[in-house]
Protein backbone atom coordinates (compact mmCIF):
# COMPACT_ATOMS: atom_id res chain seq x y z
CA UNK A 1 0.00 0.00 0.00
CA UNK A 2 1.26 3.35 -0.80
CA UNK A 3 1.82 5.74 2.11
CA UNK A 4 0.95 9.54 1.28
CA UNK A 5 2.56 12.43 2.56
CA UNK A 6 1.69 16.10 1.48
CA UNK A 7 3.83 18.19 -0.60
CA UNK A 8 2.54 21.19 1.03
CA UNK A 9 1.50 20.35 4.45
CA UNK A 10 -0.37 23.82 4.74
CA UNK A 11 -2.30 22.62 1.22
CA UNK A 12 -3.02 18.91 0.71
CA UNK A 13 -4.05 16.99 -2.23
CA UNK A 14 -7.35 16.56 0.48
CA UNK A 15 -7.94 20.28 0.32
CA UNK A 16 -7.16 21.06 -3.06
CA UNK A 17 -9.87 18.41 -4.19
CA UNK A 18 -12.27 20.88 -3.26
CA UNK A 19 -10.82 23.67 -5.46
CA UNK A 20 -12.80 24.43 -8.77
CA UNK A 21 -10.24 24.58 -11.34
CA UNK A 22 -8.83 23.29 -14.57
CA UNK A 23 -6.98 22.71 -16.54
CA UNK A 24 -4.82 21.18 -13.63
CA UNK A 25 -1.81 19.15 -13.22
CA UNK A 26 -0.62 16.75 -11.08
CA UNK A 27 2.61 16.47 -9.84
CA UNK A 28 3.58 13.25 -7.73
CA UNK A 29 6.37 12.54 -6.11
CA UNK A 30 7.15 8.60 -5.52
CA UNK A 31 9.64 7.58 -3.19
CA UNK A 32 10.81 4.02 -3.17
CA UNK A 33 13.29 1.25 -1.95
CA UNK A 34 15.86 0.71 -4.54
CA UNK A 35 14.62 -2.96 -5.24
CA UNK A 36 10.84 -1.48 -5.49
CA UNK A 37 11.58 -0.04 -9.06
CA UNK A 38 9.42 -3.03 -10.88
CA UNK A 39 6.38 -3.33 -8.46
CA UNK A 40 5.94 0.24 -8.43
CA UNK A 41 6.34 0.51 -12.26
CA UNK A 42 3.88 -2.25 -12.55
CA UNK A 43 1.59 -0.36 -10.00
CA UNK A 44 1.46 2.73 -11.69
CA UNK A 45 1.39 1.15 -15.57
CA UNK A 46 -1.84 -0.12 -14.27
CA UNK A 47 -3.37 2.90 -12.64
CA UNK A 48 -1.83 4.80 -15.79
CA UNK A 49 -4.35 2.42 -17.91
CA UNK A 50 -7.01 2.97 -15.72
CA UNK A 51 -7.21 6.72 -15.93
CA UNK A 52 -6.88 7.05 -19.18
CA UNK A 53 -10.62 5.65 -19.56
CA UNK A 54 -11.21 8.58 -17.20
CA UNK A 55 -13.61 11.80 -17.88
CA UNK A 56 -11.02 14.54 -18.28
CA UNK A 57 -7.87 12.62 -18.30
CA UNK A 58 -5.90 14.24 -21.18
CA UNK A 59 -2.20 12.56 -20.22
CA UNK A 60 0.35 11.37 -18.11
CA UNK A 61 4.38 10.49 -18.11
CA UNK A 62 6.83 9.40 -15.51
CA UNK A 63 10.70 9.98 -15.02
CA UNK A 64 13.00 8.72 -12.82
CA UNK A 65 15.58 10.62 -10.98
CA UNK A 66 18.78 10.32 -12.57
CA UNK A 67 22.33 8.66 -10.60
CA UNK A 68 21.25 6.10 -7.68
CA UNK A 69 18.12 8.31 -6.51
CA UNK A 70 15.18 6.23 -5.85
CA UNK A 71 12.74 9.34 -6.60
CA UNK A 72 9.92 9.23 -9.32
CA UNK A 73 8.48 11.94 -10.75
CA UNK A 74 4.83 11.33 -12.20
CA UNK A 75 2.62 14.16 -13.75
CA UNK A 76 -0.83 13.72 -14.75
CA UNK A 77 -2.76 16.41 -17.19
CA UNK A 78 -6.68 16.63 -15.96
CA UNK A 79 -9.49 19.15 -17.64
CA UNK A 80 -10.47 19.79 -13.96
CA UNK A 81 -10.23 19.07 -10.26
CA UNK A 82 -13.55 17.42 -10.74
CA UNK A 83 -12.56 15.35 -13.45
CA UNK A 84 -9.46 14.44 -11.20
CA UNK A 85 -11.48 14.30 -7.86
CA UNK A 86 -14.09 11.54 -9.51
CA UNK A 87 -11.08 9.29 -10.87
CA UNK A 88 -9.32 9.90 -8.05
CA UNK A 89 -11.86 9.13 -5.28
CA UNK A 90 -13.34 6.21 -7.34
CA UNK A 91 -13.45 3.24 -5.01
CA UNK A 92 -11.97 0.76 -7.76
CA UNK A 93 -8.45 3.25 -8.10
CA UNK A 94 -8.62 3.00 -4.01
CA UNK A 95 -8.65 -0.23 -3.69
CA UNK A 96 -6.11 -0.52 -6.58
CA UNK A 97 -3.51 1.67 -3.96
CA UNK A 98 -3.24 -1.68 -1.85
CA UNK A 99 -0.79 -3.18 -5.07
CA UNK A 100 2.06 -0.70 -4.71
CA UNK A 101 5.30 -1.91 -2.74
CA UNK A 102 5.58 -1.19 1.58
CA UNK A 103 7.79 1.30 0.80
CA UNK A 104 6.37 3.35 -1.57
CA UNK A 105 5.37 7.01 -0.17
CA UNK A 106 3.99 9.52 -2.92
CA UNK A 107 3.23 13.07 -2.47
CA UNK A 108 0.72 14.17 -4.80
CA UNK A 109 -0.20 17.87 -5.55
CA UNK A 110 -2.51 19.97 -8.08
CA UNK A 111 -1.54 22.51 -10.39
CA UNK A 112 -2.50 24.99 -12.46
CA UNK A 113 -0.82 26.75 -15.67
CA UNK A 114 -0.05 30.38 -15.17
CA UNK A 115 1.10 33.18 -17.85
CA UNK A 116 4.66 34.74 -17.36
CA UNK A 117 5.74 37.41 -19.99
CA UNK A 118 6.84 36.74 -22.60
CA UNK A 119 8.40 32.90 -21.54
CA UNK A 120 4.87 31.08 -21.09
CA UNK A 121 0.95 31.32 -21.75
CA UNK A 122 -1.84 30.28 -19.36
Amino acid sequence: MVNFKPLDPEHPIEQQLGVDAGPVVLVNLFTIDPDDHDDLIAAWRDDALWMKKQTGYISTQMHKAIGESSMYLNYAIWDSVADFRAAFSNPEFQKALSHYPSSAVTAPHLFEKIAVSNCCTA
